[in-house]
């Protein structure tokens, strides 16, 4: 068995899928909505019997490698790295070399924490160690998050990445650790330096617990010294990181999100460790940034239900009212926990935990926090703030998808500032057409639809797709279907390659089948994918006398289709022939005409 069988054999593909996508059981398979196009209704369809997914819609299939390589972006060997460490196999086989640039970044990073781990529990750390312990946060916590120490120097880290031998090489170059934000090149040089010195690293993982980046924060015994730099620094945009992609601490909270079927927004990084540490393991952080699309398409893979715990400064007024517009764009269901005296969710965690559940317990509805703080902010008794209060107001109603809340919230405000809903309600169209913010969908296609192929070539996929969910009929849709009654060159080739296997056969085992057709070379393993989960989507709840019913029809109807086609085409022909004069051919057209009339007849006669 190869590793990436043993990987597959491993794994269960509905875990896998189910770590990025919301999926439902019908049946014997699995359903959900596509990540890769827009859709309302499931055409996703995963079978954990044949270890396949497919997706009815926009044509995209495979197995769980081909999953994980079309929503990370990724190739192969990088799939199979990031699978192998879930099925428990490791990857001997397989060189540092043979690992492709994005592999070897990764490489960088996971060495560079190692590093910074290390370096914060020796004896010189020990200031480093006590501030985060003082800060509330437990041994267990530190060890549990990685977080390190970069020492104050300036290029202790270069040198210790590229001391790392192989074949009497550096493994890492100056550039890999430039490109992967580890350091800063300097100005007409070819030298480069540490970005990271003196500072605590909080490591940055993508969804699969890889580093990808460093949130660095200052020596607490300089911070207010103005030379060195921010209070918190971060990596670069890498070809990793990408920070309105990156949800901090997802990772380790999407099980819990979706158990809860809920996920608690926080601002910091401080604000998500300091929650998992209380046992609140739903919760991730914008990384002090305002919500983006992109983060939030990636949270709704998990759940529908936010709440957001921005602080209440400034700055947090306006990454949470960003963020709450974002995800009504995205049609979430929005909650906002307002936590007393301004503090933020790590303070209020490390003095009372108690304190934070009720607030999570009592957050308010979204519209409902964002209408009292415009009723705190301007006085609704006078023209102006009224006017501001039904501006702002209706810019967020706007947002709402649903008419029922945008109504419920028209009759709150025309109360509130004494004015009449049917005005208010004009005033809201005027909004309506100029909502700027639309969902975000990872490949924001149009959503791709079966009218493309015809009726005959629909159901020559359906009568092959019903066989595969009773094999033991294929012996009688051999006897009653040429291959030439069947639609597409494709489809035509593949069931072709089916009669010849089960004469050799006298039966039908799908990965054998498979194994057969990858040996003809004929690429149609995908096709052979979509008819199962097809079968197994469309007719699950088909006993075998049933499906043979529906065979009978099917074939009928191809038969049919296929006869009107060929009587079509005489017709061109004989048009053609008696036009040239040419006698003999014309003959022999009338008998086939008649022929294929009286077949149609036939056919018509025995389905009616």
């Amino acid at each position: 068995m190869s590793q990436s069988d043993e990987i597959k054999s491993r794994l269960d593909i509905v875990e896998v899928i189910r770590s990025y996508v919301q999926v439902k059981a019908v049946g014997a398979n699995f359903q959900a909505l596509c990540p890769f196009h827009r859709e309302k209704s499931p055409s996703f369809v995963i079978s954990p019997d044949k270890n396949i997914w497919h997706c009815f819609g926009c044509g995209k299939g495979g197995d769980v490698f081909s999953f994980v390589q079309e929503i990370e972006g990724i190739g192969f060997v990088e799939a199979m790295r990031l699978l192998a460490p879930q099925a428990g196999v490791t990857l001997d086989n397989y060189e540092r070399n043979d690992f492709s640039k994005r592999n070897r970044l990764l490489d960088i990073l996971e060495s560079a924490t190692r590093y910074f781990e290390k370096h914060l529990e020796i004896d010189s750390a020990s200031y480093f160690r006590d501030y985060l312990l003082s800060r509330g946060l437990k041994e267990e916590t530190i060890k549990e998050w990685r977080i390190g120490f970069a020492p104050d120097s300036w290029d202790n880290l270069i040198i210790r990445l590229k001391e790392l031998p192989k074949n009497g090489k550096p493994l890492f170059s100056d550039q890999e650790i430039f490109t992967a934000g580890l350091t800063v090149r300097k100005e007409e040089s070819n030298r480069y330096y540490n970005r990271f010195r003196d500072r605590i690293m909080f490591p940055i993982t993508d969804i699969n617990s890889n580093v990808i980046a460093f949130t660095a924060r200052v020596n607490p015994k300089v911070e207010h010294n103005e030379k060195v730099g921010g209070k918190y620094i971060n990596s670069p945009q890498t070809e990793l990181y990408d920070k309105s992609r990156v949800v901090f601490g997802l990772d380790k909270a999407k099980t819990f999100i979706k158990r809860e079927d809920l996920v608690i927004i926080v601002e910091g990084q401080m604000d998500v460790i300091m929650a998992h540490q209380y046992g609140f393991k739903n919760v991730v952080a914008s990384s002090g940034t305002a919500l983006s699309g992109e983060q939030l398409t990636i949270i709704k893979r998990f759940t529908n239900n936010l709440a957001l715990a921005f602080d209440m400064d400034a700055a947090g007024q306006m990454a949470a009212d960003r963020g709450i517009k974002e995800a009504m764009a995205l049609d979430f269901n929005i909650n906002v926990i307002v936590l007393q005296d301004g503090k933020d969710a790590a303070e209020c965690l490390n003095k009372d935990p108690e304190e934070w559940s009720r607030a999570v317990k009592t957050a308010k509805p979204m519209m409902e926090y964002y209408l009292d703080k415009l009723i705190a902010e301007f006085d609704a008794k006078t023209a102006s703030g009224s006017k501001e209060i039904s501006r702002r107001s209706l810019e967020m109603i706007a947002k709402f998808s649903s008419k029922i809340e945008q109504d419920f919230w028209l009759r709150r405000i025309a109360e509130i500032i004494g004015m009449p809903e049917d005005s208010m309600r004009e005033e809201l169209k005027k909004y309506s057409k100029n909502t700027t913010i639309a969902p975000v969908v990872i490949n924001p296609e149009k959503e791709p639809s079966k009218e493309s192929l015809d009726r005959q070539e629909l159901m020559s996929e359906l009568t092959l797709a019903l066989v595969f969910r009773a094999p033991n009929l294929i012996p009688y849709l051999v006897s009653k279907l040429e291959p030439e009654f069947l639609k597409g060159n494709e489809k035509i080739s593949f069931y072709k390659d089916l009669i010849i296997y089960y004469n050799k056969n006298e039966s039908f085992d799908y990965q054998d089948f498979r194994v057969f057709l990858t040996s003809k070379g004929e690429k149609t393993e995908n096709l052979l994918d979509l008819l199962i989960l097809l079968g197994e989507k469309d007719f699950y709840s088909l006993n075998e006398l049933e499906i043979k019913s529906e065979i009978v029809k099917s074939v009928w109807e191809l038969k049919r289709y296929y006869y009107q086609e060929r009587i079509k085409s005489i017709q061109r022909e004989l048009a053609e022939a008696e036009k040239n004069g040419k006698t003999e051919l014309v003959q022999k057209l009338m008998s086939d005409f008649k022929d294929f009339t009286d077949r149609l007849r036939e056919i018509s006669t025995a389905s009616s």
